[in-house]
């Protein structure tokens, strides 16, 4: 029997700059969501990349004093090493200059939109920011500027095609409210819909080749160059075939999840499954919609100097401690904050002093007990039978909703049980008989294992480390001595 299928993509990233922790937020999010699927038994396609179109890469080229081409790859390679720092599990890394991958699927969608009547031409005046790459309304601006930039949007007047996005608004509502796209959480979905009620205007896909020459040439029309929302949102079909492999397209499209961040919902949620509909293609099912990381309090600036790039956290505190405190002290679905003193604290307490403490200890005294323990599943205690599967079924739970910071509270509750058990027991106590202590020994292995097991999609490194220490193959429990996992950071004065 076939294995289930799930495809799972995040937004790509504007090569206008190297990734932040706000982008690396998303490819962990994403990561785990892909690493739980597989843990599932399904077939999985996790995709992510780079936009590298449009005027603010252009324009941050220039004032760089760099040829775009080449400064869009430079920047590209900064997100796929991403991959290696943070142990991402993608399985695609889709960059929207790629020709031979991206463009056919680019100008498919472009003609079956053309082909649907809902591609016109004409005269435009309007606001647009740079920084969003929108044509904005009077009613989308807070005091003249985009609420989320701060700058206001330039005026600009030319003629552009125009896609047919008020066609969609009706249906687009009725698909939401329905759940055949399911957004989560259910507060973005409320503020799409209430954005659909003032109505939804149609928007600008094209640019004058005059002002844009960087991106895809509008098919039959080379005084115009596709808008990049036009261009890009279509990688997520692009790399599974759209285009130029019809049998790959259809084996993974529908995208089982896309995640991305609150600022483009409107892109996703109302342009991008607009688009489908007009090709008559099927609309993904869930679009996971997570907040902003802040730094001590602040949005991220390269003006306040306060921009933290993956890198730095990585080289100084090491892979999993950084994605377990994006996973576990941020929300997944609001706004969080990173601050150095919180990290540390958040590291010394869960990681230093829970897990990494808890697999020593358990693992040194299995090692003094005078026999090998017997693998003998008849020793498992009930209560931590039970203990483990109703952490293993609330795990799933937060999983299927996307809870990452509850699912880890939920895993270290476990964690908590097997320090108090193995004090409750005393297991290294010469007034118990050596059966009971074996006994003990069993249960609190099986703890500890299944910990590493159950942190794999968040801390895969931490899960094959612990996984690797205890083996329940062969006659007798397989044990070997814990590396100190993580070290206590000792903060600086």
């Amino acid at each position: 029997m076939p294995k289930e299928k799930f495809y799972v993509t995040t937004a790509i990233d504007y090569t206008n700059g190297e990734p932040h922790i706000g982008h690396m937020l998303e490819k962990i999010q994403a990561d785990v969501i892909a690493r739980y699927a597989r843990l599932q038994g399904k077939s999985v396609f996790f995709l992510t990349g780079t936009d590298e179109h449009g005027i603010k890469v252009l324009k941050t080229a220039q004032q760089h004093g760099i040829a775009v081409k080449k400064f869009a790859e430079a920047n590209s390679k900064a997100f796929r090493r991403l991959k290696k720092e943070l142990n991402l599990s993608w399985d695609d890394f889709i960059r929207t200059e790629d020709r031979k991958k991206h463009w056919p699927g680019v100008i498919k969608m472009w003609k079956e939109l053309d082909k649907a009547g809902d591609l016109y031409k004409r005269t435009y005046r309007g606001l647009y920011c740079t920084g969003c790459e929108l044509f904005m309304t009077e009613k989308d601006l807070v005091e003249g500027k985009c609420p989320i930039h701060q700058r206001e949007p330039e005026l600009v007047e030319e003629e552009n095609y125009f896609f047919r996005l008020s066609a969609y608004t009706k249906t687009l509502k009725q698909k939401i409210r329905s759940g055949e796209l399911e957004i989560i959480p259910q507060s973005r979905a409320k503020e799409i819909l209430a954005l659909m009620d003032r109505g939804l205007d149609d928007v600008s896909f094209s640019r004058s080749s005059e002002k844009l020459s960087w991106g895809i040439p509008v098919p039959g029309d080379a005084s115009q160059t596709m808008y990049v929302w036009a261009d890009a949102l279509i990688n997520y079909i692009s790399a599974i075939g759209y285009g130029r492999d019809s049998e790959m397209f259809k084996k993974w499209w529908p995208a089982d999840v896309q995640v991305i961040g609150k600022d483009i919902l409107r892109f996703h949620a109302a342009i991008w499954p607009a688009m489908l509909l007009s090709a008559k293609l099927p609309l993904p099912k869930k679009l996971f919609v997570h907040g902003f990381v802040n730094t001590s309090g602040e949005k991220m600036s390269k003006s306040l100097g306060n921009v933290i790039h993956p890198r730095t956290l990585v080289e100084k505190f090491g892979t999993d401690a950084v994605r377990y405190y994006f996973l576990r002290e941020i929300s997944s679905v609001q706004d969080g904050d990173y601050t150095e003193e919180r990290f540390i604290e958040r590291h010394n307490a869960d990681l230093a002093n829970g897990l990494g403490n808890l697999c020593a200890r358990v693992t040194g005294v299995a090692l003094k007990f005078h026999k090998p323990i017997r693998n003998d599943f008849k020793m498992m205690d009930l209560v931590v039978e039970q203990k483990i599967k109703a952490i293993q079924k609330s795990i799933d739970e937060y999983m299927q909703a996307f809870r990452f910071n509850d699912a880890l509270a939920e895993l270290w509750s476990l964690i908590s049980f097997a320090d108090y058990y193995v004090n409750d027991k005393k297991p290294w106590s010469a007034e118990n008989p050596s059966v009971e202590n074996e006994k003990t020994l069993f249960n609190l292995l099986m703890l500890v294992n299944s910990v590493g097991v159950l942190l794999e999609p968040f801390m895969p490194e931490t899960s094959k480390k612990i996984t690797k220490n205890i083996s329940f193959k062969g006659k007798n429990v397989g044990i070997k001595e814990a590396q100190r996992l993580f070290p206590r950071i000792e903060a600086a004065e």
